[in-house]
């Protein structure tokens, strides 16, 4: 990423989500601040629901010239006419996902904070690498993607980088040089939470 470039943010949604209410409230972070994709990252497995869910949410993103990836359902991607899928399982998906979506899909890949599947990740065709979590967080193992990672990915690789999970002010920070992408979801999305005035709170430079 050249110098002059600032991060982009990238959203991601709750694991469970009110459709009375986060589509208004979706609409109102994204009508104050520039944003670059919504990931749709439900934790149902209820195809009904994501549809419903995918078909609010891609009228409020769409009116705003914003993408609407869906988290791993690479079917429901091209069924509901989402822009693309986020893939949670590094390299292993990404052919196959970039040969059913075509290539005008978006196909990103979460690779943990390994580089190596990162680097076959994008050799399989993945728009965009996605490393975490870069905070502390009770998740999974309990490791890392460090600022070191980035900054040799930024460094080496030409392939755009998603830094998520647990971000602070001072990870933003730190990663900022480092990351074409911050990607922002429980941070923002918490219970009784304001989600514009956290967001702003959590990346106020590039806002």
């Amino acid at each position: 990423m050249a110098d002059s470039e600032r991060p982009q943010i990238y959203l991601i949604t709750p694991p469970d989500l009110e459709l009375s209410a986060f589509p208004d409230a979706l609409a109102r972070v994204l009508d104050a601040v520039p944003v670059a994709c919504l990931r749709l990252a439900l934790a149902t497995r209820d195809e009904d629901r994501i549809a419903r869910a995918a078909d609010a949410l891609r009228e409020v993103v769409h009116a705003r010239d914003v993408a609407l990836v869906i988290d791993s359902h690479v079917a429901l991607a091209e069924r509901l006419g989402l822009d693309g899928v986020h893939l949670s399982d590094g390299a292993r998906s990404v052919r196959k996902a970039r040969a059913a979506l075509g290539a005008d899909a978006i196909v990103g890949a979460f690779c943990g904070n390994s580089r190596h599947d990162g680097m076959n990740a994008g050799e399989a065709g993945a728009d965009y690498v996605a490393f975490g979590p870069v905070g502390a967080t009770s998740l999974g193992d309990g490791s890392r993607a460090g600022a070191e990672l980035f900054a040799w990915w930024s460094e080496m690789i030409e392939i755009p980088v998603v830094a998520e999970g647990a971000l602070t002010p001072e990870t933003v920070r730190d990663l900022e040089p480092a990351t074409d992408f911050f990607g922002i979801g429980e941070e923002i999305w918490r219970d009784g939470a304001d989600p514009l005035e956290a967001l702003r709170a959590l990346v106020p430079d590039l806002i």
